[in-house]
């Protein structure tokens, strides 16, 4: 684990656990009645208070959880055998290095991260753009620096305000670079929205994946995250989409990722198609009729392309617009 020096004696309120670590607050009580973990204290008036060594044990849980390990084996673990876990888990130490294209210069972006260097960390980002240009820096060094955070965190190696300043610095790039690409026309086509479900607060992968449309010429809609299923019906229908993208990571309820497409499938026209990408394990276990699973961003440029062959079709033999 994390070997820095802690604040002694900080608690947090079972509202700030479910929030930090996206464990619900029923999913904690259950736990607490059934596992004998966690075990909070009690405050001044009555309630739940977390000691700090219990959430960062259930951050790693949770971790672990999302990768595919079930919560009656690995909850009652102590926390060295979580550790133990975690290194068979990850078999080795910022597994994404390997894969990048510079693994000097991702190394060096996660101690920029640790020595809270974010001007440092704008640079070295900003650099590495120019470098490898947008596509490249998305698929190649974003995914996996990505990665090698997430890898370096659930470990204790990095801190969750650690990850946080590194996601907001890496957003600033990605909105930089989207804005110096070309603007398509207003009436180019696919327009794609993009957009996550409520219980999904993270909107990295939908910068990642607005940046790779971008740059294929599509007219992007951006709606952020957490946006009421509702609203995204009624947004695709005002701005005429032919694609609503959305972003899932783990931390989201994989029962409500699920139950959320399915709704949304049904109540967009056929002719609006559905894409879900992101690292959540659900999307590839558990297809949804009607909406094309991404495993990765390279497999935007290749889906497009069959969807505007598709639409050239439509309109060669008057098919289009029929459901």
């Amino acid at each position: 684990m994390n070997d820095r020096p802690r604040p002694a004696g900080i608690t947090l309120s079972i509202a700030a656990v479910e929030r930090d670590t996206g464990l619900s607050k029923d999913t904690l009580r259950v736990w607490e009645r059934r596992y004998g973990f966690p075990s909070p204290q009690r405050d001044a008036v009555g309630e739940r208070a977390y000691p700090l060594e219990q959430v960062e044990k259930l951050r790693i849980v949770k971790r672990l959880l999302d990768v595919g390990h079930r919560p009656g084996r690995i909850v009652p673990m102590a926390l060295d055998a979580l550790q133990q876990l975690t290194e068979q888990t990850l078999n080795q130490p910022l597994r994404a290095v390997d894969v990048a294209p510079d693994p000097a210069d991702l190394r060096a972006c996660l101690e920029i991260i640790r020595r809270h260097d974010v001007a440092g960390l704008r640079t070295a980002l900003t650099r590495a753009l120019a470098r490898h240009g947008v596509a490249r820096f998305v698929t190649d060094v974003v995914g996996p620096l990505n990665a090698a955070v997430g890898d370096a965190w659930l470990r204790g190696q990095m801190e969750i305000f650690e990850e946080h300043v590194y996601t907001e610095t890496l957003q600033v790039v990605l909105r930089q670079a989207i804005a110096g690409l070309s603007e398509p026309a207003a009436d180019s086509r696919p327009c794609v929205l993009l957009a996550t479900f409520p219980g999904e607060p993270h909107g990295l992968g939908l910068l990642m994946a607005q940046a790779m449309l971008a740059l294929e010429g599509c007219r992007c809609v951006a709606l952020g995250t957490q946006t009421p299923l509702w609203d995204i019906v009624l947004a695709a229908r005002a701005y005429g989409a032919d694609i609503v993208a959305l972003s899932f990571t783990g931390c989201m309820n994989p029962n409500h990722a699920v139950d959320g497409l399915t709704e949304l499938r049904t109540k967009l026209p056929a002719d609006v198609h559905v894409w879900a990408g992101g690292s959540a394990p659900v999307l590839v276990r558990r297809a949804v009729p009607g909406v094309l699973a991404l495993a990765s961003l390279d497999e935007v440029a290749g889906e497009l392309h069959r969807w505007r062959h598709a639409g050239r079709v439509a309109r060669s033999t008057g098919t289009a617009g029929l459901a």
